[in-house]
């Protein structure tokens, strides 16, 4: 242990000792049990006469600070009550606040937006459709140590090193021959793998925005998306959607009026609505940014995830222009925790986007990559997804189905036909934001839909995710959503209510 000691000064060696022991059991840096460092040792590192250790050791047990054990050495009390330790003045520490750029100033406003939405502790009783996230119950755990476990035995010396910023080959090489399926079509080469989702969005706005830009993007949305653009200094623009997809009518009048560079949509298991593009808007979509030279950023939901008959292709399958930037990800079908995604570029945006990539963090877990693919290549997943896929879509029927038993009639929703979510509209009049405090007293969750508008408008919307939510609780939820609704409806108008956070996933 070093300890900062100051011989030219008045204060005893054995005294600059203890204070500094103390300072960092005040500070909770030696925690109550932790065995201080034997005093022939101390006094050797630092140079002084072991003496002088055992007298601070001293001073500390008398002082309560720390218990002397004969035989066994000196441990950490914790602060005796009411203690207090001498700090010497120093220089006037930096005000980090002023030296923030601009960039850090938009990511801490969008991080407060975030944290603000974050989920609060659940509390018991409580039906919860605010969670647009995977049931954890359904995770293929024990499969998925195995697989980790075989790669470490076999792999484990070249996967802890460093690895080449693409991605594991294997696993490129599987991901080319999975989004066949979907028709997409993709090299080994052409597939970046990222740090999840929320990374391939970091680097195409480090590789395509400068602070000013505009980025087009449909509303409502998946509201990091939006926190990730804003933190690039991007202003947003939005395009209306309809059941159809994104406005093309619309979109096209924004690109003659300004100039976006880039434009953002999801057209498969939207978030929020959970409807997926028509294939002629797509063409026509495509047809519009290839026609005024702006890339389309495809935030793809894994097609294994559509309760349809059939999967639509992505975008990136229908581009014959290479105009589409297509980000993919594990986190739905597999473990969200695992953090892994995949950019498919256009060849002259791909090695810029590597580059990017190599610059933020040099590359993605090998260890995990190979995981997932020992995982992938013994047809694992390929089960996995067919039974969640089964449960998914029974929840989604049975919300669908208790929303058309438990609404009032002048409710409606959207008929989700893949991912995790549907969005109500609730009658005029009402606020979902408002309204969620009433809805928590009895019993159930969501999240108000005015955090998918770019513009801040969406307050008669509200997410249900039916995904974490087990299909014997859907009903009853819904029953106490309908009744708030119901309740809310017959209050006459009042005092603003307090609005309730809920998370944004």
């Amino acid at each position: 242990m070093q300890i900062p000691l100051d011989r030219e000064k008045s204060v005893p060696l054995a005294r600059q000792i203890q204070a500094h022991f103390e300072r960092l059991i005040t500070g909770r840096l030696l925690a109550p049990g932790v065995k201080l460092p034997a005093t022939r040792e101390l006094a050797q590192s630092l140079g002084v006469n072991r003496a002088t250790v055992a007298l601070a050791y001293d001073e500390l047990v008398a002082g309560g600070w720390a218990r002397a054990h004969v035989g066994q050495g000196t441990f950490v009390a914790g602060p005796p009550d009411g203690a207090a330790v001498a700090v010497e003045p120093t220089a006037q520490p930096l005000n980090w606040s002023a030296l923030l750029s601009r960039s850090a100033r938009i990511v801490e406003s969008e991080g407060e937006r975030a944290r603000a939405s974050a989920p609060g502790a659940a509390r018991d009783g409580v039906i919860s459709f605010a969670g647009g996230m995977p049931d954890s119950g359904l995770f293929p755990t024990d499969a998925f140590r195995r697989a980790l476990n075989e790669v470490i035995r076999e792999e484990g010396e070249s996967l802890l090193q460093y690895y080449p910023v693409g991605g594991y080959p294997p696993l490129r090489q599987y991901l080319a021959t999975y989004l066949l399926r979907f028709g997409l079509e993709a090299r080994a080469e052409d597939i970046l793998i990222v740090n999840g989702s929320q990374q391939g969005f970091d680097l195409i706005a480090r590789t395509l925005l400068d602070p000013g830009d505009a980025v087009a993007i449909e509303q409502p949305t998946y509201p990091r998306a939006m926190q990730v653009f804003r933190s690039f200094g991007a202003s947003l623009l939005a395009v209306d959607r309809d059941a159809g997809g994104p406005r093309v009518d619309a979109f096209e009048r924004l690109l003659e009026r300004q100039a976006p560079k880039l434009f953002y949509c999801q057209p498969s298991a939207h978030n929020p609505t959970g409807l997926t593009i028509r294939r002629d808007v797509a063409a026509r979509l495509l047809a519009v940014a290839a026609r005024h030279q702006v890339p389309v950023v495809e935030d793809g939901f894994d097609g294994s995830l559509y309760y349809g008959d059939r999967p639509p292709a992505p975008l990136k399958a229908l581009d014959r222009d290479g105009v589409v930037i297509y980000i993919g990800t594990f986190s739905k079908v597999l473990f969200p925790g695992l953090r892994l995604g995949w950019l498919v570029a256009p060849a002259p945006l791909s090695e810029r986007l590597r580059a990017a990539k190599q610059l933020a963090d040099l590359h993605t877990s090998a260890l995990l990559q190979a995981a997932v693919h020992r995982f992938c290549e013994r047809r694992l997943l390929d089960r996995h997804v067919a039974r969640i896929a089964g449960e998914y879509r029974r929840r989604r029927d049975a919300l669908v189905a208790a929303l058309k038993r438990r609404m009032p009639e002048d409710v409606t929703w959207t008929e989700p036909e893949g991912g995790f979510s549907l969005l109500v509209t609730l009658p005029p009049g009402l606020d979902a934001g408002a309204l969620l405090p009433r809805a928590l007293e009895r019993g159930v969750a969501y999240t108000p839909g005015a955090a998918f508008w770019v513009d801040g408008s969406g307050e008669r919307t509200l997410r249900l995710s039916f995904s974490s939510v087990p299909a014997a609780k859907i009903e009853e939820g819904a029953r106490r959503l309908g009744d708030v609704v119901r309740t809310e409806r017959k209050r006459p108008a009042a005092h603003p209510v307090e609005r309730v956070a809920a998370p944004l996933v």
